[in-house]
C-alpha cells in the first residue's frame, strides 16, 4: 500500500491587520500561534492550530512591491468549516469571549455556528449529530 503524498489543505487568509486578526483567532476563537514570520520586528505571517486543523494568516501589503487592496473585506465570500467533535462547545467558549457568532442549529445532520472575522471570512464550526434538521439551539434543553 502506497502512502497518500497530500497530507492536508490548509487555507491561507489575506488579512487587513495583523494584530486584529491574531487577536479575534488566538484570543477569540482560541488557536495557537506554531509557525510564525516577522520582518523589522513585525509578524507578517503565521500557522495557526486548533486540535488537528489549521489556517494561515498573511497581512497583504497596501503600498509598494507585491501590494494589494481589496475593493471591499478581503474574505467575503470564501467560507471554511471545521468539523470537531462538539460545535455546542465552541459556540459556548467563543461566545463567552465576546466572540459574535449565529445561535446553533442542525443542518445536514450536524450541529453548526457559524461567524465572521474581522476580513469577512466566514468561518463554521461543526459536529455531527442525531437530532432532527432545524433543531435550534437553547441552553435550556440542550446541556
Amino acid at each position: 500500500m502506497t502512502t497518500a503524498n497530500v497530507k492536508q489543505a490548509v487555507p491561507l487568509f489575506a488579512v487587513s491587520n495583523m494584530e486584529t486578526s491574531v487577536r479575534y483567532y488566538v484570543d477569540g476563537l482560541g488557536f495557537a500561534i506554531t509557525k510564525k514570520w516577522t520582518v523589522e520586528g513585525k509578524l507578517r505571517w503565521c500557522w495557526l492550530q486548533h486540535g488537528d486543523a489549521a489556517l494561515m494568516l498573511q497581512e497583504f501589503r497596501k503600498e509598494g512591491r507585491d501590494s494589494w487592496v481589496p475593493e471591499g473585506k478581503a474574505g467575503v465570500g470564501v467560507s471554511i468549516c471545521f468539523t470537531c467533535e462538539d460545535a455546542l462547545t465552541i459556540y459556548r467558549e467563543v461566545t463567552s469571549r465576546g466572540i459574535l457568532a449565529s445561535k446553533p442549529v442542525v443542518g445536514n445532520g450536524m450541529w453548526v455556528t457559524s461567524l465572521s472575522d474581522p476580513d469577512g471570512y466566514k468561518i463554521a464550526f461543526e459536529s455531527y449529530t442525531e437530532l432532527p434538521e432545524d433543531t435550534e439551539f437553547s441552553s435550556t434543553t440542550i446541556p
